[in-house]
């Protein structure tokens, strides 16, 4: 599975589909444990779990002990993850046990593809996942309505599993051989939560991108800080990509500025002082040197999530093709616990710059062809943008506190056999309030954008692609001149920029 098809079906709602190839390979799997298992000692088959897998498990128990794991394991807290999160995490459970390397009997994955396709959402906690075992806790709360039981989101309301599967006609599985642990065991929560967060951060790249062009249309900046020579030169790819973009979005602007006619052949050598900066303010000038490492890390991130969502990352491994069961950590959340503080860093970064490019707009001083807060109404009688700044710093502050790496937060727990643990769930969940905080401030700065665009009267004269985003931004908020609340269109803005498709 690629990122983009799970993105065509959490955001197009296109059908959930499995290939009959995949469903073979679960079956092989399955009917290779079945004939292997019979006469050995396999964890978590015929043994405890976790510290408890050095007792063994009477035949009889069996079953029971693969829905004990499920119901004592669903110990989650807090408010439920949301529905989109709880969608990418059913997916991402799917391309585990699509690998063949599950021992699953393909009842559990047929009834996940009908909870995926029919919109019904298992009850997922925010809390409970360490991100070692994988995502034991939430998984756990997963597994418990495929059997029937827990808490599901149909319809518009939750309700009892039991009561949906009946109005649906669905079964719960039943236990075969390992369904119990199979379902509980992986990183699947995690990779459903960095699915949803690279949507995101990939579409606020892609604002800052053309905001920061729409920044220097307003500034009439020289159009060299994104010229191929300049930015070539720094051999980075983040760096290049960006200029490049850049100069695709600036194409038929009136107001950017070439420094080789105004600075080179007007010949200014004989003024003491400039009017026009020669040099723009970094966040404005060194964008392709900002942002590049940010669509890097991006890049990278993309490839590891979606690496993760066609892994097997359960524990043991089933695997027909070498007839062995292999006992190891593919659980481990590490990968996805690291990219997500990685992407978590970049958004940060990304949220200070478009600050840094608001404070310009607002502070008269600096700018220098601007009213104070972009306030075209009377000065001391009307305060324009002013308050709007305090949102976008608090905001921004508190991206800042989060910032620190959770990755490096690893508490021993279960009685120390999880001695190092990735809590790649957290830090999924902290990446996410940083990614709701920057859409925040970007929906302020587009306003901002806006705004300074009627000050100076200049919107005829922006690039198509800047004009399409000003026109989107006016169609919900029209010029402010006297004072009225911000706080409904900043949420309306913000809507739209989540979805805003950029030419």
């Amino acid at each position: 599975m690629t990122l983009d098809y799970a993105y065509d079906i959490l955001y197009k709602d296109a059908p959930f589909s499995i290939d009959k190839a995949d469903m073979e390979r679960i079956d092989r799997c399955y009917e290779f444990l079945k004939e292997f298992a019979g006469d050995k000692v396999i964890y978590g088959i015929n043994t405890g779990f976790g510290p408890m897998a050095q007792w063994r498990v009477a035949d009889e128990f069996l079953t029971d002990l693969q829905y004990n794991i499920i119901r004592s394991h669903s110990t989650g807290a807090g408010e439920p993850l949301s529905l989109i999160d709880i969608k990418a995490a059913m997916i991402a459970r799917v391309g585990v046990f699509i690998q063949g390397k599950s021992g699953v009997h393909r009842s559990i994955v047929s009834l996940l593809k009908e909870f995926i396709n029919r919109n019904i959402y298992p009850f997922i906690p925010r809390h409970g996942s360490v991100g070692a075992s994988g995502d034991l806790v939430q998984l756990a709360h997963i597994a418990l309505t495929l059997i029937g039981e827990g808490e599901v989101y149909y319809n518009g309301s939750w309700q009892p599993t039991s009561r949906v599967m009946e109005e649906t006609g669905l079964s719960p599985v039943t236990m075969h051989i390992r369904e119990g642990l199979s379902a509980t065991n992986g990183t699947s929560v995690m990779t459903g939560i960095s699915i949803v967060n690279q949507y995101l951060a990939e579409q606020l790249l892609r604002l800052a991108t053309l905001s920061a062009l729409w920044m220097n249309e307003i500034a009439g900046s020289y159009d060299d800080l994104m010229s191929a020579p300049l930015n070539e030169y720094r051999r980075h790819a983040g760096q290049i990509w960006i200029a490049s973009e850049m100069r695709r979005l600036s194409k038929g602007s009136g107001c950017l500025v070439k420094r080789e006619h105004e600075l080179y052949d007007n010949g200014h050598s004989d003024e003491s002082t400039f009017e026009h900066k020669v040099q723009a303010y970094y966040s404005l000038r060194c964008v392709p040197q900002i942002l590049g490492p940010i669509k890097e890390t991006l890049d990278n991130s993309r490839r590891v999530i979606e690496e993760e969502l066609n892994s097997a990352s359960d524990n043991p491994i089933v695997d027909p093709e070498t007839r062995n069961v292999y006992h190891g950590g593919n659980f481990h959340g590490d990968y996805i616990s690291l990219e997500e503080d990685k992407v978590k860093i970049a958004i940060v970064r990304l949220v200070m710059t478009a600050e840094r490019q608001l404070n310009y707009l607002f502070h008269d001083r600096i700018n220098g062809i601007l009213p104070p807060f972009l306030n075209i109404g009377t000065l001391g009688l009307n305060y324009g943008m002013q308050a709007c700044q305090f949102t976008a710093t608090s905001t921004t502050a508190e991206c800042q506190t989060l910032a620190m790496p959770n990755y490096v937060h690893s508490i021993p727990n279960n009685n120390d056999n999880q001695d190092i643990v990735s809590m790649g769930t957290n830090t999924a969940l902290l990446t996410r309030q940083v990614i709701i905080n920057a859409c925040q401030v970007m929906a302020i700065h587009f306003i901002a954008l806006a705004q300074a665009t009627d000050c100076l009267e200049i919107s005829g004269k922006l690039a198509p692609a800047t004009r399409k985003a000003y026109d989107a931004v006016r169609h919900i908020i029209g010029t402010r001149i006297d004072d009225k609340p911000f706080y409904k269109e900043i949420e309306a803005v913000g809507n739209m920029l989540r979805n805003f498709k950029i030419d």
